[in-house]
C-alpha cells in the first residue's frame, strides 16, 4: 500500500461534497481528456469500490464528466456537467463494477473517438483531490498530473530511450522520473516522463519522428495549489 503525506490529503478548492469523490473525480476526468484528446462522442465510466457504492450521492458521475469536458473541479458548470456533455452530443454511461484489487475510488474509463477508435484510461482518486492514473491501453503507468508529462509508446528496440532524452536536452528540459513498461522483449513498450518544464508543441514533432516511437501524448499539470 502506497503512503501519502499530510499535504496529500489536505482538501483542495472544489465543488463539493467531498475531495475524494468530487475534486479527485473530476481530475481524473481531466487527466483522462489529456491522454485521449477531445475528438470522442461517447465515454463509459466503470466505477469500483466507493466510486460505485456512492457515485450518485457525491456527485462524482458530475464530477468525472465534467474533468472529460475539461472543467477544473471549482468550476459552477460542474453541477450541470450530465446535462452539457448532452448537449455537446456526448454520450455518457456508468457501469458499477467489482475488483478488490483496485484502490476503493477507482474508475475505467473508456473514450470513444469520432473515428472508431478508443482510448481506455484506469485512475484513482487518493485523497484530498489528488490522482494517481495506473493504466493506459492496457500499459501499466504511475503518473499523477502534478508535472508536464509524456506518455510514449514505442517499439521495444534500441536507442529510442536515448532518442527521446537528448531532444528533451536539446530543449534543455529537465527530467523529473521516468518509467519504462514493456509487453514483452522485442515488442511494444511505453515510457511515462515527468518533466520540471512546460511541453513545447514542436518537441513533441520531434519525438514523434524518432525512429521506432509510434504515439506520444502530453500532459500539462492540473493542480490548482
Amino acid at each position: 500500500m502506497n503512503q501519502y503525506s499530510v499535504f496529500d490529503i489536505l482538501g483542495p478548492i472544489m465543488i463539493g461534497p467531498s475531495s475524494s469523490h468530487t475534486a479527485g473525480a473530476a481530475r481524473l476526468g481531466k487527466v483522462a481528456r489529456y491522454i485521449a484528446g477531445t475528438d470522442f462522442n461517447r465515454v463509459e465510466f466503470y466505477l469500483y469500490g466507493s466510486f460505485a457504492k456512492t457515485y450518485k450521492g457525491h456527485g462524482t458521475d458530475r464530477a468525472l464528466v465534467a474533468g472529460i469536458l475539461g472543467m477544473e473541479p471549482s468550476d459552477e458548470r460542474l453541477k450541470n456537467s450530465i446535462d452539457i456533455a448532452k448537449n455537446s452530443n456526448i454520450e455518457i454511461s456508468f457501469h458499477e463494477e467489482e475488483n478488490d484489487a483496485f484502490h476503493p475510488n477507482t474508475t475505467k474509463i473508456i473514450f470513444h473517438k469520432i473515428d472508431g477508435k478508443k482510448v481506455e484510461v484506469i485512475g484513482s482518486s487518493i485523497g484530498g483531490g489528488n490522482i494517481i492514473i495506473t493504466e493506459i491501453d492496457g500499459y501499466a503507468v504511475k503518473l499523477t498530473g502534478d508535472y508536464p508529462t509524456l506518455f510514449i509508446r514505442q517499439n521495444d528496440k534500441k536507442g529510442v530511450i536515448s532518442g527521446v532524452t537528448s531532444i528533451l536536452t536539446q530543449y534543455d528540459i529537465n527530467v523529473a522520473t521516468m518509467k519504462v513498461n514493456r509487453r514483452g522483449k522485442g515488442t511494444e513498450a511505453s515510457m511515462v516522463i515527468e518533466l520540471d518544464s512546460s511541453i513545447p508543441n514542436d518537441m513533441i514533432e520531434k519525438i514523434n519522428s524518432v525512429y521506432n516511437v509510434l504515439s506520444v501524448k502530453s500532459i500539462n499539470p492540473i493542480k490548482e495549489r
